[in-house]
């Protein structure tokens, strides 16, 4: 059974997409052993409660330094000792000693087609801010593992999608999430929990 911590800062609808992965069966040998916010209002810790998921804040802006934030966000993920961290949405930039205990254990979920409209500033509504003043016509999103870059570590899966004539940030956001981003997420966590997920250097591989 794969244990799973899940970050969000927001909404938490991608944490809601693995829920419902979970308890259709449609992520398979997967638990959810908590969820951790850095926003305190988050309704993503609402959707964890009214699971019986265990949940937490734990906001940087709570300690004095980052370096102290860092380091009760590792004790408290250490407590959770979760087999795959999941970013669903989290803001935060995950601490480097972090990266280094759970290598090629940590999976982010990023609004584009790595590697465009991503890394620093691109986040949220500015990542399809960003696709439709460049006039793209296909978008879409990525899982990959977490490096010391941002966005930068192996490419799991990716999903694309269509720009349509008159999209706003808004409506090419929802679009992506709907035909994307829920729909790659759970897959990805299902695959590495059924141990057909590899990675050589940049490259995943994905077993039949």
């Amino acid at each position: 059974m794969l244990k799973i911590a899940v970050c969000v800062s927001g909404g938490g609808t991608n944490l809601q997409a693995i829920i419902d992965g979970v308890e259709a069966g449609t992520i398979t040998n997967t638990e959810i052993v908590g969820v951790i916010s850095n926003n305190k209002n988050a309704y993503a810790l609402e959707r964890a409660k009214k699971h019986g998921i265990a949940n937490c804040c734990i906001s940087p802006k709570d300690y004095a330094n980052r370096a102290t934030f860092n380091q009760k966000f590792l004790e408290k993920m250490d407590e959770l000792n979760p087999d795959l961290i999941v970013l669903a949405g989290f803001l935060v930039v995950i601490p480097e000693q972090m990266i280094a205990k759970y290598r090629n254990r940590i999976i982010n979920i990023h609004p584009s087609l790595i590697p465009s409209f991503c890394g620093t500033g691109y986040y949220g509504l500015k990542v399809h801010e960003g696709a439709l003043a460049r006039g793209v016509k296909v978008t879409g999103a990525t899982v990959h593992f977490v490096d010391e870059g941002t966005d930068t570590g192996p490419i799991i899966l990716q999903k694309a999608v269509e720009v349509q004539e008159g999209d706003t940030p808004e409506i090419l956001q929802r679009r992506v999430m709907e035909q994307a981003e829920w729909k790659i997420m759970p897959q990805a966590i299902d695959l590495i929990a059924n141990g057909k997920v590899t990675v050589t250097g940049k490259t995943v591989h994905i077993s039949k």
